[in-house]
């Protein structure tokens, strides 16, 4: 069954926080505090996937020798904890308050210098950055995968570690940008880079930001 899927960072003057606050918060606190999903996070960290090119040369079910098959599970472990988590899913999408949505009320008006948003059919943006950059830079950013809403001073004070995250050497960006498979339209922005781009400038003028990974259909 096909998806589409978005995940946006989205700048906002402080009130505009406080105001998304009460929704947003208790559900990305909710997923973020799913036993799952630590479980999920925590086996990512200690054994971070290889190479994504192997991933669809496993076989199938019956082919697969212990090894593979655990790998075939840390695969789909990792996808999960990188999808849309469930409950953001369900207040940003409409479905506990019909009269908040999204797409209306936090992206409507965005103007292309103050977001950053990847969307693609079948694809997760957070799971191709997250297994691009690995467990160690994914730790240091903030919120839980790909979910936060951070005040002026939270992202002030979280530049420097977002900075650590998602700056690369020349060798570095190879290296990562091998690892992330998501295509890109000519004027497509990366998840390589989008975020640290609209971070910045975020900082820069005083405002706060908000990232939400969702299923748009």
């Amino acid at each position: 069954m096909g998806f589409m899927s978005a995940w946006a960072i989205s700048s906002h003057a402080e009130q505009a926080i406080a105001d998304l606050s009460p929704r947003l918060l208790p559900a990305m606190q909710a997923d973020r505090a799913d036993p799952d999903a630590e479980r999920s996070w925590l086996a990512w960290r200690q054994n971070p996937l290889p190479d994504h090119r192997s991933w669809y040369s496993l076989g199938g079910e019956d082919g697969r020798d212990g090894r593979a098959r655990a790998e075939a599970t840390a695969i789909e472990s990792f996808r999960s904890l990188t999808a849309p988590g469930s409950h953001v899913d369900e207040v940003c999408g409409g479905m506990a308050d019909p009269s908040f949505h999204v797409l209306d009320d936090v992206w409507e008006g965005q103007g292309e210098d103050e977001m950053f948003i990847s969307v693609h059919s079948k694809e997760y943006g957070v799971s191709s950055l997250f297994h691009a950059i690995g467990p160690t830079r994914a730790a240091l950013l903030p919120g839980w995968c790909g979910n936060f809403l951070l005040t002026p001073a939270q992202v002030r004070a979280a530049l420097p570690l977002v900075e650590r995250a998602l700056t690369f050497t020349p060798a570095e960006r190879a290296a990562v940008e091998a690892q992330d498979w998501l295509e890109y339209g000519e004027d497509e922005e990366s998840v390589l880079d989008g975020p640290l781009r609209v971070w910045r400038r975020a900082t820069h003028e005083g405002l706060g930001l908000c990232g939400v990974a969702v299923h748009v259909c």
